[in-house]
Order: C-alpha cells, then sequence, then structure tokens
C-alpha cells in the first residue's frame, strides 16, 4: 500500500522528462517520503547507448542517471514522429552534407586568401562546387527532409544551392559574366568589370543574411554550429564588401578584404571539420567521442515555456 501511496502523482505534476533536471522526475510536494530502500535500482545510460535504446528506457523509467556526452546527443538530435522505420532503414545523411560543404569550402577559403599564389576567385576547383558542395549538400538535405529534420533539410539545401549557384556563375556556357564584357567575344573581360563585381555583391549580401538567420536558430544547438555559421555570416559580409569595393576600383582595400573573408570561411571549415569527425566517431560506435560543446540549455525551448505556463496557471 506504501508504495501505491508513494507512486501516486500530484494533479500538478509534469510527466515530461526534464533532461536537464533528471531528479525532479516522478516528484512533487505532496508525494510524501520515498522508500529509497525497496526502490528499484536508478538505470544508468552511459555515451555509448543508442538514441533509440535510451529514448526507449527514458519513456519507462522512473529514475535514470545519464552521461552529458548521451545528454548532448539526444537533446540535441531529437527523434520526430516519421512514419515507418525510416531511420533504421537510411543512414544518417548529415556527414555526407557535411562533407560536401567541406571539400568545396576549404579549398575556396585557401584561394581567397592567396595561400601559395592561389586565386581566380575559386575558378579552379569549380568541380567541386558542382559534385561535392551543390550536389551532396543537397541530397543530404533531401534524405534529412525524409527523415523529418527542418532545420538540417532547409541549412543543407540552401547551401547545396550557393555552390550550384557559385559553380555556374564561373562556368562560360552560363554567360554570367560575359554578359557585362563590352566585347562579346572576350567573355572574360566582363569578370573585370564594375557591374559585375556590384550585382553579384547583392547575391553574398544575402547569402550573409540567411547564414545570420541559421546563426540565430544555432544558438539552441551547440558552439560548433555556431562557430560555422559566424564564420559564414562574416565571410558572405566580408566578401560583399570585396566585390563593392572592386567595383568602385578600390583594388587594395578590395584584396584586403578578400583574405580576410578567406580567414573567416576557414574558420567555419575548421568547426565543420570537427563536426565531421565527431559524426564519424558515433557511425562506427568509436569507444570516445569529442565534444560539441551543448549549449541548448542557454535558452529554454518554446515547449518547455507552454509547459511552464500551464502548470502555473492550473
Amino acid at each position: 500500500m506504501d508504495r501505491v501511496q508513494d507512486e501516486k502523482k500530484s494533479p500538478n505534476h509534469d510527466d515530461t522528462f526534464n533532461p536537464i533536471f533528471p531528479s525532479l522526475h516522478n516528484v512533487s510536494e505532496d508525494s510524501g517520503p520515498r522508500n529509497y530502500v525497496d526502490a528499484p535500482s536508478p538505470i544508468r545510460l552511459k555515451a555509448d547507448t543508442s538514441s533509440d535504446e535510451a529514448l526507449k528506457h527514458i519513456r519507462t523509467a522512473n529514475n535514470i542517471s545519464i552521461s552529458p556526452e548521451l545528454f548532448e546527443k539526444l537533446y540535441l538530435t531529437p527523434q520526430k514522429a516519421v512514419k515507418g522505420d525510416l531511420r533504421s532503414t537510411f543512414a544518417n545523411p548529415t556527414p555526407v552534407a557535411l562533407l560536401g560543404f567541406l571539400l568545396s569550402c576549404t579549398p575556396l577559403a585557401c584561394e581567397l586568401m592567396g595561400w601559395r599564389g592561389a586565386g581566380g576567385n575559386g575558378a579552379a576547383t569549380i568541380g567541386a562546387y558542382y559534385f561535392f558542395g551543390g550536389l551532396l549538400m543537397t541530397l543530404g538535405g533531401i534524405l534529412e527532409f525524409v527523415l523529418g529534420n527542418t532545420f538540417a533539410f532547409v541549412v543543407f539545401c540552401s547551401y547545396g544551392g550557393f555552390w550550384f549557384t557559385l559553380g555556374s556563375t564561373l562556368t562560360p556556357f552560363y554567360n554570367a559574366y560575359g554578359a557585362y564584357a563590352s566585347d562579346p567575344t572576350k567573355a572574360y573581360e566582363g569578370l573585370a568589370s564594375k557591374g559585375f563585381h556590384a550585382s553579384y555583391g547583392f547575391f553574398l549580401l544575402f547569402m550573409g543574411f540567411l547564414s545570420l538567420l541559421y546563426l540565430i536558430c544555432a544558438l539552441r544547438t551547440n558552439m560548433v554550429f555556431v562557430t560555422i555559421f559566424f564564420g559564414l555570416f562574416m565571410t558572405f559580409v566580408i566578401l560583399t564588401g570585396s566585390y563593392w569595393e572592386i567595383a568602385l576600383d578600390h583594388a587594395n582595400v578590395a584584396a584586403k578584404l578578400q583574405i580576410a573573408s578567406g580567414a573567416f570561411a576557414f574558420l567555419a571549415c575548421v568547426a565543420g571539420w570537427w563536426i565531421f569527425f565527431a559524426q564519424m566517431l558515433a557511425s562506427v560506435d568509436f569507444p570516445f567521442q569529442i565534444p560539441v560543446g551543448d549549449i541548448s540549455h542557454l535558452i529554454r525551448s518554446g515547449t518547455e515555456r507552454a509547459q511552464d505556463k500551464e502548470r502555473f496557471s492550473a
């Protein structure tokens, strides 16, 4: 009878598992003393526990403890309702999309900074923009859509579109810069025209604005994603200034801005390689994991705020 009374819940009890304060689960002011001697031992979930197994224990257990690494894995990759058993059927598409981004952006960052005499606005790696950046990121985004991951789907597809756009702009067939050449037979002259640089700068500017929106959303995830989107935001904004300075015939200022934009792009790539490595370690169930800097607890979710509002109004 005591055990039955102990398990009764107060009217204000919140059935939702609180991953930040697990000790508050099944606790209320009028729940009475707990019989810790006869109570079952707590279930301890380690970092190498799979997400599905951990969530099953969370739904069925009254007393659990989880490692910080596992909490990060569960909370930053929440399970969404999808039809069928898609997560068991398909692999995780995130690493392949990250790979497409990294093998396009990292060489471009080095070219923007002029390392070892590199230059040409990234024209030397135009193939990577199509077949790594554009293709792999778009493919990864579509698969994220299938799995119900809205944020990853939008991010990967939008940046995949950027790489396709950059590649096609640098491809003579599309005549993007040739339209600005004074001589139609000398399309390459358009790359030096003021009109081309002034116009293309607007595309880079709004890519920077898009990256800023992603940066704000990333504040609910981890420090690695924040670093990536901050680096990309600064890259696009500074590169916009470089293009506009070229349009004003300020070549020296434009060159310095281009180097700065490459440095921020390289920062984003370093963070990208870090989280790609973390994803690959998890994919082979490696015995250790590298942290990605969970900051999800700094800004409470809208769901948690709504639950608190309902609890206090009841």
